[in-house]
């Protein structure tokens, strides 16, 4: 599916004319046509914006469809409503009440470099004697709020990231076996099912 596909299907799902989803953008109409036939792309600013509004994820509007499928699935949460402890052990009880029934894996999560943070990142470890990568520890103090997760139910697959604010489902279009893969730019492994 398309960028330009699963906007329009976003909007008719979330009751908005075209019309009415320029208005809320700020944009011609003309212009939302051209980004739902693929005669043009929204910039970065209207694609936050798109993604607000109609409640799907960046990740879910540019991801190519060999992975994830079309199914995403955004729900808020009160994290406070699970209980005491560290974030991550309600994380993980979020997830067990969200899917009873089903095998759950944890999923250790790394971002990719991108080419200026392995020049940097190899620069730096030869400069100093850091035990870690600046840019990849940087990047995991950027997304520590995130918890991911691969569940098992009813013969599907799902990928599921647990923010402090909501949770994603995504049913995955194609099966994972191995312990490790890798989604868009994110590599993953798991470790242990919860």
């Amino acid at each position: 599916m398309t960028l330009g596909e699963k906007i329009k299907k976003a909007r008719i799902e979330a009751g908005l004319s075209q019309e009415q989803l320029s208005e809320k953008l700020g944009v011609s109409r003309s212009a939302v046509a051209k980004w739902e036939s693929g005669k043009g792309l929204p910039d970065i600013d209207n694609l936050k914006n798109l993604s607000k509004l109609l409640n799907a994820s960046i990740d879910y509007l540019l991801d190519d469809g060999e992975t994830l499928d079309e199914m995403v699935m955004r729900e808020p949460y009160n994290l406070s409503e699970y209980g005491k402890g560290l974030k991550s052990s309600k994380k993980n009880r979020v997830i067990r009440d969200k899917f009873p029934n089903a095998e759950i894996y944890s999923l250790l999560a790394y971002q990719k470099l991108t080419k200026g943070e392995k020049i940097v990142d190899n620069a730096l470890g030869f400069f100093t004697d850091a035990p870690f990568g600046t840019p990849e520890f940087l990047n995991y103090l950027k997304n520590n709020d995130k918890r991911f997760y691969l569940v098992e139910k009813d013969g599907k697959q799902f990928f599921v990231t647990v923010t402090d604010e909501f949770i994603e489902t995504r049913q995955l279009a194609n099966r994972i076996d191995s312990k490790k893969f890798e989604i868009g730019n994110w590599k993953f492994k798991k470790t242990g099912k919860i």
